[in-house]
């Protein structure tokens, strides 16, 4: 006799829709109360959408960083950012020849000039000197880092926030 009730229960819940059967089902086979599917909920809002012009607006994973006395400086292999989701600074992969002794150093992004980057051949300014920068410590993933900033403009991070 329960085999014909769970079958009858399947045949209506059937002619309800999928939903309401599967959930018959379950209520029924585990004795349990069900709720009514919210079918009408409201879908969510679409995404802003920012349009940012070919020209006002490049990547910066792998350009060629220089001085300002047009020194080569290394390449950008990271940026940082805060808890805020603010862009802090940036890694550059310093010195060596093609990446054989080279290390990793962390700048203040206030410290990097983007003036020229319209193609993946322009390279990125850095208000710092090579000596200034080869004496910076090495950047370690999971230590405390230390960020070489311009004279003057380096501002505290909140480790508190």
């Amino acid at each position: 006799m329960r085999i014909g009730i769970v079958v009858a229960t399947l045949v209506a819940g059937l002619a309800a829709g999928p939903t309401a059967a599967v959930a018959q089902d379950a209520a029924t086979t585990q004795g349990a109360r069900t709720t009514p599917v919210d079918a009408a909920k409201e879908p969510a809002p679409p995404p802003s959408v920012t349009v940012i012009g070919a020209r006002d607006a490049h990547g910066i994973l792998g350009r060629e960083v220089r001085s300002a006395a047009n020194e080569d400086m290394g390449r950008v292999v990271d940026v940082i950012v805060d808890r805020d989701g603010t862009v802090r600074a940036a890694v550059i992969d310093f010195g060596g020849f093609l990446g054989v002794g080279s290390r990793k150093i962390v700048v203040d992004w206030k410290a990097m000039r983007f003036g020229a980057v319209a193609n993946k051949k322009d390279s990125i300014t850095l208000e710092l000197t090579k000596a200034q920068v080869a004496a910076a410590p090495e950047y370690k993933e999971d230590a405390p880092v230390i960020v070489l900033g311009a004279a003057g403009r380096l501002q505290p991070w909140d480790f508190d926030h």
